[in-house]
């Protein structure tokens, strides 16, 4: 009898014990750590230098990513030769130095400059005898005392000459020479050149006592207060663009600094690699940009309304984009823990720091703050909490 009771007794206790096991089990499992949740200090938060921040709606463009470089319109970019060619007497020009219209960059002597001023002043010297005659043949031959066959013959050998005259001068200006100021004794050997445009020396080709001739370019100057973007866009997206859309581009090597300019014209060519170039225009002149640099570019096509954060709110995870809620405040223990939890979205177009964001069903964006700055500092604490509790 006493042996049944003791294993009745025995019986009951393990039966009582049973669910007190079960609600351990339970609290336990409570207590473990929700993979999307964050907690942290006071001091934490601050270190972090988390910022909250609701959604706002903004208006952001569908962007297009391509590349070009910086040019100016041919008009304002100019190659400089020696018409007669010859040997290079002296120049200053260095690259990089502005040169102003008009202004005196090489001089060349050449012999051949010698002979074409002395053929002029003597043509011209024969065109002042013969204009006389003309004049005093043509009175003869109205008062009829002379033959018109005389006067004939000078008008012929007056229009020749005038005509040569006129050649050499034009021969003249195409090398830079004005012919009035030509005058008897003060034939030069030395063709002085001069600069056609304002601009920057960009490419040298001569130095003293070098023979250049006269297919040689000696000096390209680029007026760079024309400068443009040149962008070279790909067939398929030509569609999409539009006189007047706008481009935000940078510099390779830069850090944050971005330019803006404006869809000018598009080309009406395509290359043989599919593309096409399309030509803007600078909002702002930049004296520190340099013809023939590179670029990447983003040009707007067009935006609507739609609901956005700062892009320093989304952080990437396992190639998926997320963003942090604050939940509140709770109490552990004498400390009070700030909470988050991190909900995935989908992000979409992105323009001047911000980025469009599709919320899951359920978050209520008026009573609900979002992190807006110190995102990755939260995902690195997620991510930290995780290797330490797999640790233990």
């Amino acid at each position: 009898m006493f042996f049944l009771a003791g294993i009745m007794l025995f019986s009951s206790c393990k039966e009582e014990s049973a669910p007190a096991q079960g609600a351990e089990q339970e609290a336990g499992h409570g207590e473990e750590e929700n993979p999307n949740m964050a907690e942290l200090t006071e001091q934490q938060y601050r270190v972090a230098g988390i910022t909250l921040g609701k959604p706002e709606m903004r208006n952001l463009s569908n962007t297009l990513t391509v590349t070009g470089e910086l040019d100016v319109p041919p008009q304002n970019m100019a190659s400089v030769s020696a018409p007669l060619g010859g040997f290079v007497k002296n120049t200053e020009l260095l690259e990089g130095m502005r040169v102003k219209k008009g202004q005196l960059i090489v001089r060349i002597e050449n012999a051949d400059f010698v002979t074409l001023q002395q053929d002029y002043l003597e043509a011209r010297s024969r065109l002042d005898f013969l204009e006389l005659e003309y004049e005093r043949q043509k009175e003869l031959s109205e008062e009829q005392v002379t033959a018109a066959k005389t006067f004939q013959q000078v008008t012929a050998e007056f229009r020749s000459v005038r005509s040569q005259v006129e050649g050499l001068a034009e021969r003249l200006r195409i090398i830079g020479v004005n012919p009035a100021s030509l005058r008897e004794g003060k034939i030069s050997r030395i063709l002085p050149i001069f600069a056609p445009i304002d601009g920057y020396v960009t490419y040298i080709n001569a130095n003293v006592g070098q023979y250049v001739n006269p297919t040689d370019v000696l000096f390209r100057i680029a007026d760079t207060d024309h400068l443009h973007v040149e962008l070279t866009v790909f067939e398929k997206d030509v569609a999409a663009l539009k006189k007047g859309q706008q481009v935000r581009f940078a510099l390779p090597g830069e850090s944050g600094a971005e330019h803006e300019a404006t869809i000018y014209l598009i080309g009406r060519e395509i290359s043989e690699e599919r593309t096409v170039q399309v030509h803007a225009h600078l909002k702002e002149e930049d004296k520190e940009l340099v013809p023939g640099m590179y670029v990447q570019a983003q040009v707007s096509l067009g935006g609507q309304q739609v609901l956005a954060l700062p892009e320093a709110a989304v952080v990437q995870d396992a190639g998926n984009d997320f963003i942090f809620l604050y939940m509140g405040e709770e109490k552990e223990g004498d400390a009070v823990m700030k909470r988050f939890r991190m909900v995935p979205v989908e992000s979409g177009a992105a323009e001047g720091g911000f980025v469009q964001v599709a919320l899951p069903a359920g978050v209520d964006t008026a009573n609900t703050n979002f992190v807006t700055k110190g995102a990755y500092s939260l995902l690195s604490r997620m991510r930290n909490s995780e290797e330490e509790g797999g640790h233990h």
